[in-house]
């Protein structure tokens, strides 16, 4: 099951032909860095090892369900029953059983279900990192691609971001972009 993380890539970029871009597993493996690195302010506060791994969690049940994006018309309450129903699946019957995975599953199924909720102040941040690797993400997309691919569509994500630790981090790096964009602009004004 953990193999269809690593091959399954995440839909919202193909959209934009970016056909060899990262994986879910990818995504969930830099955020979970990204966790190790919040504001010394935020860190203060939360449990960082907590946060890790929920960021290796929150999108196991896209291993079945797959990468379901604002996109594809599935309504919020529909995407969660599938995410669900998968990581009971997961955490109940696959994990559940076996050598090692004693009491894992359902310690594993509890994370993801706070994740879910939002209500933590672990959850928040790890909401806010999914939403500003996104944001690191596209960035890079548009970088590697020269200026040749605009993904402006995805900085809405960014308006989304609760804590102001995270704010001012995006905040960063779309000055960067912005950076960016204004040199592409500049290159084509001077057709160079």
């Amino acid at each position: 099951m953990l193999e269809r993380l690593k091959t399954t890539k995440r839909e919202g970029w193909r959209r934009f032909g970016i056909t060899a871009g990262e994986s879910i597993s990818d995504h969930m493996y830099r955020m979970s860095i990204m966790t190790m690195l919040a504001p010394a302010t935020l860190a203060s506060r939360i449990n960082i090892p907590h946060c890790t791994k929920m960021a290796l969690i929150h999108d196991m049940a896209e291993s079945l369900v797959g990468d379901i994006t604002p996109k594809d018309g599935v309504v919020k309450e529909e995407k969660h029953r599938r995410e669900g129903e998968t990581m009971a699946f997961l955490t109940e019957r696959l994990l559940g059983k076996g050598t090692g995975a004693a009491g894992q599953g359902q310690a594993m199924r509890e994370v993801w279900q706070e994740y879910e909720e939002g209500r933590t102040l672990e959850a928040k941040f790890v909401h806010d990192v999914d939403k500003m690797e996104l944001v690191l993400q596209m960035v890079e997309y548009e970088t590697r691609a020269g200026g040749k691919i605009d993904l402006s569509e995805f900085t809405r994500v960014a308006t989304e971001i609760q804590l102001e630790e995270v704010k001012a981090w995006c905040e960063e790096v779309l000055r960067e972009r912005e950076e960016f964009w204004k040199i592409v602009r500049e290159k084509e004004k001077n057709g160079t």
